[in-house]
């Protein structure tokens, strides 16, 4: 009887419940969601602006390209 029947999970569920109480839980639970919901949306503004220099880059180097030394 490892740590992962069911029973197990239940008792350490049951404990963990007594000790912080539902609301403080609850409370837990939101702060965590919200952490991970304001990380992905850094995370993608992070890459919205990492790629607008991506693609400024490549324009100046062809408009450098379009220009022809000696005339």
């Amino acid at each position: 009887m490892g740590i992962s029947s069911g029973l197990h999970w239940l008792v350490i569920l049951l404990v963990v419940v007594l000790v912080f109480g539902t609301k403080k839980l609850r409370n837990v639970g939101k702060d965590l969601g919200g952490a991970i919901h304001d990380f992905k949306k850094g995370l993608n503004e992070g890459s919205e602006g990492g790629t607008e220099a991506e693609t400024a880059a490549p324009k100046q180097i062809a408009e450098h390209k379009e220009e022809k030394p000696g005339e």
